[in-house]
């Protein structure tokens, strides 16, 4: 399971209201190889339909996407945004994650 905190929704919600583009997207999350760490996150809205080897989670209205093999590194994750002046963005809380760099982006299992 991921969850999103209300901040994360919130923000994902505005984001598809500002862009017409984003406008009856989904957020799809995926594990790539790279980041100083080894494996880094990567958040894109798409409209294209999903498929049977995507997870799909939903909350108030907001769709998450994550295909099988990302999911293995997520379960469990929150998603959080973090604002403010010291704010980072998307913030990912991993439980198997168990090295990330200094920026957060990025992650080791």
């Amino acid at each position: 399971m991921i969850t999103m905190t209300n901040n994360a929704i919130q923000e994902i919600k505005r984001i598809q209201t500002a862009d017409p583009s984003h406008q009856g997207s989904h957020l799809r999350v995926q594990v790539i190889g790279g980041g100083c760490s080894g494996m880094s996150y990567k958040l894109d809205f798409e409209t294209a339909a999903t498929t049977e080897m995507d997870k799909i989670f939903e909350q108030e209205g907001v769709r998450l996407v994550i295909d099988k093999k990302s999911f293995i590194y997520l379960t469990g994750t929150e998603l959080d945004f973090s604002g403010g002046l010291n704010g980072k963005g998307f913030v990912f809380s991993n439980p198997n994650a168990k090295r990330t760099c200094g920026c957060g982006s990025s992650f080791s299992t």
